[in-house]
């Protein structure tokens, strides 16, 4: 036996390995016990989990198990090094991810993911948000951290450095000590794939599903998974043809007007004016319908329930996503949400993409973004420029105007910031038809805005009730400064959410968490009027556009809700994490990767009774992800090239 000693370095890796994960994980399961403990078997999480921490582990011990099977002994002192460094990078990794896991949970409602990558990314920003919001959280894990890195250093040879031993005995010992790892890392020998995150669920509770993996795991696993955006195969195949004939059938359109770009059509608005009107999006940072009065959320929004007397309003609309950049990607090119990242972000679409900026420049617009943070945040400013907006005002911008504005926070300047310099921006704009998208910070994480504007919804300054309230309060200042303005009177607005704060909660798919406002605005606009169908956020933009009073052409796919029928079913795609539902009425069909799909009927959006499958609308599901994939890689979804 005390040959074998030469492997105590992997035994000890792995030992440690598990001794984080079951810890933190059993440190989850008591820190959201009472919403685990409502799925039936929820222990399962345990066996499921120790199954997953091993696989990752023997993956791990691979190059420590050939580095010592096989380099003589000579050479023993300079393989101790390493294989020590390997093992406490590694064990460190794993201790940081778990260790920021309940935040991220708290925050997301699953373990840290492509989002958890995303945020690196931008290190000025997400530190000051977490500076702000999570500063015990912090000072707690560095100083875990610190008492971690203390005990490995003092006890790094004692836990991983090993011996020489014969070299032949090593030899004999390999192919036991790698079919043991193989078995750990296959899980299976009979399996043809490897297991992965799909063998975790068990459940119709995200959360508690997720519990049964661990962090480095979920963060791995969404870092591989950049390579195959685009890829909508996690949840079958289907053929091009028969998916665009599905997805057609949910459109309000019968001619199309070009074969190789498959939804092309022209829009034709009633009246067709000598000059159309402005448009103006007015993008709402994390405003969930939970907080808007009108909808039957909180009474945070005085000044929006006020303006939606003056407009249509959107009570029964849902996002395709929980990220800003999905939100842009639905309301300002339409497109549809898929398990890949969003258009925004993606290498592909950064030219030649449809945006309502690209479609309006061509009717003479003058197009722009404004934002009161960072235009290169998600990636924004790149995906702009590059679709058709000419202009893009953003911090930097503001920064060079003096002194003037109220506040500037962690995520950039104020909402009542942007309002003014909007404003201004139109005012400047003359007669010439201007199409803009102003995107709003206030509702994020810290929350923070200046004072002295609203009387607060809670004691404490900085929460989201309060962040809501001070949104609402820069949406009334807007639109009471541009009704004092020339432009007023020819300009289409739009009041919308790119999402709600947080989506969570104990369906594979809080549909509850995807409703969110819209408000229209403007000339020829309904005046009072409540559009109470189910819609898409990617029905959004075909609406607006059919109020200019100009004929577009678009390959957008979702509906013109003017012009729809009442008698035609509503219907809705959301997407939430590596989960795709597709929603008619009160029936969604929820798809999850390399897992068969599952049909609920919904009852007042938060109870999810499964039903039998229909498999007509399991396929007309498929058909619109595996549309999204197609249109994307094959570079389709676009206006026909301007002939010179």
């Amino acid at each position: 036996m005390k040959k074998l000693f030469f492997l105590k370095p992997i035994f000890n890796f792995i030992a440690i390995g598990l001794l984080i994960t079951t810890a933190s994980r059993l440190f989850l399961f008591f820190l959201f016990k009472d919403r685990v403990t409502d799925t039936a078997d929820y222990w399962f999480i345990f066996p499921i989990g120790l199954r997953m921490d091993l696989i990752l582990l023997c993956y791990l011990s691979f190059l420590p198990a050939l580095l010592l099977s096989f380099v003589p002994n000579n050479y023993i002192k300079y393989i101790n090094k390493f294989i020590a460094y390997y093992s406490i990078l590694f064990l460190f990794l794993f201790l940081f991810v778990e260790l920021a896991t309940p935040d991220f949970v708290a925050q997301y409602d699953t373990r840290p993911n492509r989002i958890f990558l995303d945020y690196l990314i931008y290190p000025k920003e997400v530190i000051g948000m977490l500076l702000k919001s999570y500063l015990s959280s912090i000072i707690i894990t560095f100083l875990i951290l610190g008492i971690a890195l203390y005990f490995a250093l003092k006890k790094v040879k004692s836990l991983f450095y090993t011996q020489a031993t014969d070299y032949k005995f090593r030899l004999l010992i390999f192919p036991l000590l790698v079919f043991l790892l193989f078995f750990g890392a296959r899980s299976s020998l009979t399996s043809k794939r490897p297991i992965n995150a799909s063998n975790a669920v068990f459940s119709t509770d995200q959360l508690t599903n997720c519990l049964g993996l661990n962090s480095f795991y979920t963060v791995a696993y969404a870092a591989y998974s950049i390579k195959n955006e685009g890829n909508t195969k996690m949840y079958g195949t289907m053929d091009e043809d028969e998916a665009v004939s599905r997805v057609k059938k949910y459109m309000d359109v019968t001619e199309f007007t070009d074969n190789s770009i498959p939804f092309l059509h022209v829009q034709k608005p009633d009246v067709i004016l000598e000059r159309p009107y402005n448009l103006v999006i007015f993008l709402q940072e994390s405003l969930g319908a939970e907080y808007v009065g009108v909808l039957g959320g909180k009474p945070l929004t005085p000044e929006f329930d006020k303006l939606s007397k003056e407009g249509l309003l959107f009570t029964n609309l849902y996002c395709t996503g929980t990220r800003s950049v999905r939100g842009i990607e639905a309301v300002v090119t339409g497109f549809l949400p898929s398990p890949s990242e969003s258009v925004v972000k993606l290498s592909n679409s950064q030219q030649g993409f449809f945006t309502m900026a690209d479609a309006l420049k061509r009717k003479g617009y003058e197009t722009s973004f404004i934002y009161g943070g960072m235009a290169n945040f998600d990636n924004m400013a790149s995906f702009f420029n590059g679709n058709g907006f000419e202009d893009i005002v953003d911090q930097d911008d503001f920064d060079t105007d003096g002194n003037k504005y109220a506040f500037k926070g962690t995520w950039g300047y104020s909402d009542e910031d942007l309002a003014v310099k909007a404003n201004e921006y139109f005012k400047s704009k003359g007669t010439k038809p201007f199409f803009s998208l102003m995107f709003s910070t206030s509702n994020h994480e810290p929350f923070e805005y200046p004072e002295g504007r609203i009387k607060g919804y809670d004691k404490k300054a900085a929460t989201v009730n309060n962040a809501m309230k001070y949104a609402d309060f820069s949406i009334g200042k807007f639109m009471e400064m541009a009704k004092k303005e020339s432009y007023y009177k020819n300009t289409v607005f739009i009041i919308i959410a790119d999402h709600n704060t947080r989506t969570f909660g104990k369906n594979l798919v809080p549909i509850n968490k995807f409703h969110i406002p819209a408000l229209i605005i403007g000339p020829n606009v309904p005046v009072g009027k409540v559009y109470s169908q189910l819609a898409s956020q990617i029905d959004i933009p075909p609406t607006l556009l059919s109020y200019l009073g100009a004929e577009f052409e678009t390959p957008m796919v979702g509906r013109n809700l003017s012009k729809i029928k009442a008698t035609t079913k509503g219907r809705s795609i959301m997407q939430f994490n590596d989960i795709n539902a597709f929603r008619v009425e009160d029936q969604v069909v929820i798809m999850q990767p390399n897992l068969d799909p599952l049909q609920f009927k919904i009852i007042n959006d938060t109870t999810l009774i499964p039903v039998k499958l229909d498999s007509e609308l399991a396929k007309d599901a498929l058909a619109y992800v595996v549309t999204a994939g197609n249109l994307y890689k094959q570079g389709k979804y676009k206006l026909r090239e301007i002939k010179k």
